[in-house]
Formats: structure tokens, sequence, C-alpha cells
């Protein structure tokens, strides 16, 4: 991986750590390629059971590099040539950490602005420190959504109030951010590295194959009616009581014992 984006894998969790601590983690194209091909990364690795999205430095991410969007700018053939960034990054990066057949928790620390708000909420749990703020930030340079915003924040807040943050930007502070569901935990700032990594190792020490499960399962129900969604149910759940994890772990359940899950 480029030094952009840092990549380990430990204990099955593989830890993706945006570095690019003296811009905030504003995110320029190395980065978001290099952001890509980590998240491609832990997908396409059986050893991996959960994965940590994290940020070295004062702020989780502020969006793009809007200095390298200047250039862009003044390099445009064509209006809006530059936002070819939004297709050739933003959503697949987006759609990488949404369908990634793992558990993905985000760790946020400072501020998490326009596409870094969008990795946050891409991910399945976010834990942020005390410090944190949360900013839509893209009317505020006159764009709209991206990073998927337009699809995760009126899931995780409502249409209403998605509505007023992305058409009248504000900032949100990490209280306000757990109480209307932007994040799910607010822990203090010296303990967010070990709470975060605490939920990944936890969730990589669970039944994977049901985890995966479950983001399909959701992310099916959100989009389709209810008749539709209990069959995909059906069928998901018959993949997942086929399973060895599934049959081990009702027994343990019987012989009062706590599962191991192995992920087959």
């Amino acid at each position: 991986m480029d030094d952009t984006v840092l990549y380990e894998v430990t204990e099955s969790l593989a830890t993706i750590t945006l570095n690019r601590p003296a811009q905030l983690n504003a995110l320029n194209v190395t980065a978001k390629e290099a952001l890509l091909r980590a998240l491609r990364a832990a997908a396409a690795d059986s050893a991996v059971r959960a994965v940590l999205l994290t940020a070295n430095g004062r702020a989780f991410c502020v969006g793009q590099d809007l200095a390298e969007h200047r250039d862009a700018l003044a390099r445009e053939e064509r209006p809006g040539d530059a936002m070819e960034t939004v297709a050739r990054h933003y959503g697949p990066i987006t759609l990488a950490i949404a369908a990634m057949p793992r558990p993905v928790v985000a760790a946020v620390q400072g501020a998490a602005a326009g596409a870094g708000l969008g990795l946050a909420l891409a991910a399945d749990l976010r834990l942020a420190a005390a410090s944190a703020a949360f900013h839509t930030a893209f009317a505020g340079i006159g764009l709209t959504a991206d990073s998927g915003l337009s699809w995760t924040l009126p899931r995780a807040v409502g249409a209403g109030r998605a509505a007023e943050l992305l058409l009248d930007p504000r900032r949100v502070d990490a209280a306000e951010a757990e109480r209307i569901g932007l994040v799910q935990r607010v822990v203090p700032d010296g303990e967010l590295a070990a709470a975060a990594r605490e939920t990944a190792l936890r969730l990589a020490a669970g039944p994977t194959l049901a985890y995966a499960a479950l983001k399909r399962s959701l992310a099916f129900g959100a989009s389709h009616p209810l008749a539709e969604t209990l069959d995909e149910e059906a069928r998901l759940q018959r993949e997942a009581g086929a399973s060895a994890d599934h049959r081990a772990a009702v027994g343990a359940f019987l012989r009062k014992e706590r599962p191991r899950f192995e992920g087959r």
C-alpha cells in the first residue's frame, strides 16, 4: 500500500489507516487509490474476519483534497471533468466498505466531513471520540452529495434530518451525533483507539458468515418491500443454517459452552 494509507492484518483484523495527518487526511488521488486497494485486499483475504477503518492525526477525514481539486478544475477541458473522481473513486470506495463481506468498524476522531463522513457512514459500526465533529460540507462549496451520503445519511438519521444536514450544513458534535444516530458510541478521546480495536476484535471472533448474511439482508431490506425481504431472509437463513458454524454453535449452547466460530 502507499504510505497515504496503511494496511495491517493482525489477529484476523485488517486495520486500514488514513495517513495524511498534515492534510487532516484529505483525500487526494493517491490516497483514494490506496484506500480502494486496501479495502479490496481485506475483502479478498480469507484470513481477515473484520476491518477497522481509522486515521492518524487530529482528524478522521475532511473529504476531498481541495488543493488538488482546484488544480483539476483549472485543467478541465469540459465542465464537470474534475468530478469524474466521484464515479472513479468515491463510489467504488463507498461500495467496497458497505459491501465488505466482514464487519467494518470506523473509529472517528476530530473532523469527519464531506466524503470523510461518507466513509464513516458506509461502515457497519461507528465509534467516535468525544471531540469528534461531523459535517456534510457539500452545499457549502456548491456541490451535491457523494460517497453514498444520499443513501446512508437518511438511513442513519431519518429523511428529514438528512435533508436538514445536507441543505443547511452545520457542525454536529459527538454528543449530538450519538443522539441522532450518526454514531453508535462515543468514548473519551484517549480511549477511542482501544475501544474501536476491542469492538473490531470481538466481531472478528464472531460468526463471520452470519455477519456477511446479515449485511446482505439489511441492504436488501432497505430497498425492497416486506414480502420480498422475507423471501430473501429465508434464502439467506438456509445458507447460514447449512454452515458448520451454526451446527457447532447449537451444540455449544446446549452444552452451555461458549461457541467458537471458524467462518465456515
